[in-house]
């Protein structure tokens, strides 16, 4: 579990995962985190309450509550807020990013993460990730771009399922292409080896609101 929350460490302290949350996790975070990654002084602090509801946001219901619950202190130190009881760990939304979004993943997902994050081969595993609140736009091309260009095909995402780790020969059967039908299935960085496929669906639940400076403790 060590390892798994080290990844998770990455992927909150650079700038953006919405995969992309994911498309920001270039470098891990250095002793001195930028303040563009870190959540502003200025907001009022969330309580441990309001976090785990962020994070099972990004879950059905039965898989939320029953999730690891991990967050990112103002120091950058990952801490466990919760322990969970079946194979999912979940995060709560990152206020760096622009977007909503929290995120769940199984374990072999979060073996996907720590490949992505060291620039190492993701292992032949199938994972699975959840992000029902919606997700931090990214380049769909670019697996390490930060920020829109001309050139990296930036797209929004909504709320959306992925796959992440199968073989090419799944990924081939659906589309590829660098501007995508984001309504519809389709591969994100596609001819990578972190290519995966993002599935759009409809959340029935509203992500938590911000915590106000009145409510949060």
């Amino acid at each position: 579990m060590r390892e798994n929350t080290s990844s998770i460490s990455c992927l909150l302290g650079v700038a953006v995962f919405g995969f992309a949350s994911v498309a920001a996790l270039a470098d891990p975070p250095g002793p001195a985190m930028s303040a563009a990654a870190k959540p502003s002084a200025a907001k009022a602090t969330p309580s441990d309450a309001q976090l785990i509801a962020s994070a099972e946001s990004a879950a059905p219901a039965n898989v939320g509550k029953h999730a690891t619950i991990v967050t990112m202190e103002a120091n950058g130190k990952m801490r466990t807020i919760r322990k969970g009881t079946n194979n999912f760990t979940c995060m709560p939304d990152n206020p760096a990013t622009p977007g909503p979004d929290p995120m769940c993943m199984d374990a072999a997902a979060m073996e996907w993460v720590h490949a992505y994050v060291s620039h190492a081969t993701p292992p032949a595993k199938v994972g699975f990730m959840y992000m029902l609140a919606g997700g931090t736009d990214a380049s769909n091309t670019d697996p390490y771009a930060s920020k829109p260009t001309a050139s990296n095909h930036w797209i929004k995402t909504g709320p959306h399922v992925m796959i992440v780790g199968a073989d090419a020969s799944f990924y081939d059967a659906y589309p590829k292409s660098a501007d995508p039908d984001t309504s519809v299935p389709y591969v994100m960085w596609a001819g990578t080896a972190y290519q995966h496929l993002m599935a759009p669906v409809k959340s029935t639940t509203a992500p938590p609101s911000p915590p106000s400076a009145a409510t949060a403790k």
